[in-house]
């Protein structure tokens, strides 16, 4: 593992690892300078082929974005667990632990075999509170918060399309949407709540099929931590 300030790299280089990132990008255009603080807060990590990413039960602070390579994700330890899914460039990953504010659920790795895989790691305590508007801003925190949302009703939707008789095939679809003004902190409020509810339904997907073996595995793309 190799840990890099994002001020001893190269600005253009930078940017363009971060240009696949939607919630980067989109700070970028909003507001130079909640880019800046975000920077700020992250660092870049290589790892190597096999390395741990993620240690099941672990807690901390970071908030992760693959930039380069793939990740492999396990229930538990690698040695005795199955396989369970991948996590790709441009995914954000271990935004789980941090809504439900609970340990790792999973433990990933840099492929075996691949080359480097390079991750952002972004201290998710910079956001504070959700009402908070130091450093961060409610309109960064609703387009961090609007992507969450619209990433784990996706997640929920590719569990549902697998297992349209599942008990828990419907349930995100009660969780109701924010009808409200726009880009206030009710918004922010709501979204955070849904969110919330979101991951807590997601979780559960999870614990259920990261416990079957790879012959009836679940879908992809599906596993946050």
């Amino acid at each position: 593992m190799e840990i890099k300030l994002l001020s001893k790299l190269s600005r253009d280089y930078v940017e363009q690892l971060l240009s696949g990132i939607p919630f980067f990008k989109l700070v970028k255009q909003q507001d130079a300078w909640q880019f800046e603080l975000l920077l700020q807060s992250s660092r870049i990590v290589t790892y190597a082929p096999g390395e741990i990413v993620l240690q099941r039960g672990d807690s901390d602070q970071w908030l992760f974005f693959l930039l380069k390579g793939r990740l492999a994700v396990y229930a538990d330890d690698p040695l005795k667990a199955e396989l369970i899914n991948y996590v790709t460039p441009g995914e954000v990953f271990g935004d789980l632990a941090q809504l439900m504010g609970q340990p790792r659920t999973a433990t990933i790795l840099a492929e075996p075999g691949s080359r480097e895989s390079i991750v952002l790691a972004t201290d998710a305590s910079i956001f504070g509170d959700i009402t908070s508007t130091r450093p961060i801003t409610v309109q960064t925190k609703l387009a961090y918060y609007r992507n969450t949302v619209h990433n784990l009703r996706w997640k929920l939707e590719v569990y549902r399309s697998q297992h349209l008789q599942h008990p828990l095939a419907n349930k995100h679809r009660q969780v109701k949407l924010y009808t409200g003004v726009k880009d206030t902190v009710d918004e922010l409020r709501a979204l955070y709540e849904q969110a919330q509810a979101l991951a807590a339904l997601l979780l559960e997907w999870n614990r259920e099929f990261g416990a079957l073996s790879m012959e009836s595995p679940p879908p992809q793309d599906v596993y946050n931590l």
